[in-house]
């Protein structure tokens, strides 16, 4: 198998989480600080902090000291670009399959497919 498949299916695992989304789309506007991170997501500094080592262990992020502190940046502005582009696609997936109601359809939203396997 290609080597890039394997470390596509790593980038992704890195990226399966709506708050490491969250913190992709804060620093497609710029470096940040931890504090500014955790501020912007309501979150605590410790639960982002977690969620930045998994982005940095994927290579998706670096951190570099300033005054002090460290400052968070994307690695490559195309990350941004590549779940922006994912967005848009489910965001169309999601208004096709609210406009499908057929029971069975493999369009329906996944939440009702779930629902509807463990019920």
């Amino acid at each position: 198998m290609d080597a890039a498949y394997d470390l596509h299916a790593d980038t992704l695992k890195a990226l399966a989480d709506p708050r490491r989304l969250e913190i992709v789309h804060m620093l497609g506007s710029g470096p940040r600080e931890l504090s500014t991170l955790a501020s912007g997501l309501s979150a605590s500094e410790v639960s982002v902090s977690r969620h930045l080592a998994a982005l940095l262990g994927a290579g998706l992020v670096e951190a570099r000291p300033i005054r002090g502190s460290m400052r968070y940046a994307l690695c490559d502005p195309d990350v941004l670009a590549a779940c922006d582009l994912m967005h848009r696609v489910l965001r169309r997936r999601l208004e096709h399959m609210s406009h499908t109601d057929e029971p069975g359809s493999p369009t329906r939203r996944p939440a009702e497919l779930s629902r509807r396997r463990s019920g």
